[in-house]
């Protein structure tokens, strides 16, 4: 018959074990601030509760018990963690309301200067800095830029206004200034865009590939567009919607040569693509497809880890959202973005796809390695 203390040692083995193979457990071992709210943990040995991301010695897991809110913790016999304070609002709702507020300022006001802007809000300029950009994936100086932007977007749809007008009521000091930049920011000339991109050209065509049909189209500036997909009509309806106002003629045998060179892209995707991008997208989305073309071939990243290459670790959703508004498939590698336990998750021109360009580019990697080491031993032979 097992003694006492035995059964207690397997007892507090079993308890430790359950806490382990909680999920909830990898939130607090690293003190996640985003998992304030969602849960609290309590601590046997100290009779007290606290919020995940606590920032107290991690307790023993066969110690810890978890609650799905504050007065659950109350009512299991657990006070209020003094150092964390579970019962008033976290550091990230807090530091959420001071965002909305400051980006509250830049709608208003536009362009303000960071430290103007960072006492208004009651913080440093570092630290609205920090919290800014982590919040919503932007400097406060570029979400300005951004929102100036939008502006001008919908002062230009303003039959009423001319274009300069529309310029400076966006908040543009000069119209050379905006000039500089209206084929980023519009993707056109501004005449051109008032005009619902009428006047704009865009040759495409439509052929085949391993993958199914491909769609490629060239706006004069680069490549717009490189969809895929099983019905051609579809992609080239795709095409339509995107560039509803736009004059889109077919390609002629010159151009077919484009779209023979992309297509050799998507086969080997490892040997580039040697063409210029129309890459048009907000701030943020275009901050993302860059950090996605630093994704090297034959290998992945996860959404997390995107979010945090660009300075936005909580933007994790927002990343997802601008890997399925890209338009330019392959060239902008989205089907390299994977989610955090590996998995492939979706992706607009199909999992499947996205399985066949993942193993084609680890194949060619693996190839690669292969001819490299043994050109290594010839040499060391």
């Amino acid at each position: 018959m097992p003694t006492r203390p035995a059964t207690r040692s397997a007892q507090t083995a079993q308890q430790a074990a359950l806490t382990q193979a909680d999920p909830r457990w990898a939130a607090v071992l690293a003190r996640s601030a985003a998992a304030d709210g969602s849960f609290w943990y309590s601590v046997v040995s100290t009779g007290v509760y606290c919020r995940p991301s606590c920032a107290a010695r991690t307790p023993r897991p066969e110690n810890v018990r978890f609650h799905a809110s504050c007065a659950d913790a109350e009512a299991a016999g657990f006070r209020p963690c003094q150092r964390c304070k579970p019962l008033q609002p976290s550091a990230l709702a807090h530091h959420a309301g001071l965002v909305t507020q400051a980006c509250r300022i830049l709608e208003a006001e536009g362009a303000t200067p960071l430290g103007t802007l960072a006492a208004r809000v009651g913080l440093s300029s570092s630290h609205l800095h920090r919290i800014f950009k982590q919040a919503t994936g932007l400097t406060p100086k570029a979400y300005a830029a951004a929102q100036r932007e939008q502006r001008v977007r919908s002062a230009l749809g303003q039959a009423s206004d001319s274009v300069t007008d529309a310029i400076y009521e966006a908040g543009y000091q000069s119209s050379s200034r905006f000039y500089e930049k209206s084929a980023q920011v519009l993707g056109m000339t501004p005449t051109r865009y008032r005009a619902g991109g009428a006047a704009q050209r865009i040759r495409f065509a439509v052929g085949q590939c391993s993958l199914g049909a491909i769609l490629v189209a060239h706006s004069g500036q680069g490549l717009c567009a490189i969809l895929l997909g099983d019905d051609p009509d579809a992609l080239v309806r795709d095409l339509q919607d995107r560039f509803a106002q736009a004059q889109l003629v077919g390609g002629d045998a010159d151009y077919e040569a484009l779209v023979a060179q992309v297509v050799a892209f998507v086969e080997a995707p490892g040997l580039g693509l040697a063409l210029p991008l129309d890459v048009q997208g907000t701030a943020f989305q275009q901050r993302v497809w860059q950090a996605l073309r630093s994704i090297p071939p034959g290998q992945t990243a996860s959404y997390a880890e995107i979010a945090a290459r660009i300075g936005a670790p909580a933007a994790t959703r927002a990343v997802a959202q601008a890997c399925g508004a890209n338009a330019l498939a392959v060239a902008i590698p989205c089907h390299r973005v994977v989610r955090s336990d590996g998995a492939l998750s979706g992706y607009r021109w199909g999992v499947e796809r996205k399985r066949a360009l993942l193993q084609r580019e680890a194949d060619a990697a693996h190839t690669a390695h292969t001819a490299h080491t043994a050109q290594k031993q010839e040499k060391v032979a």
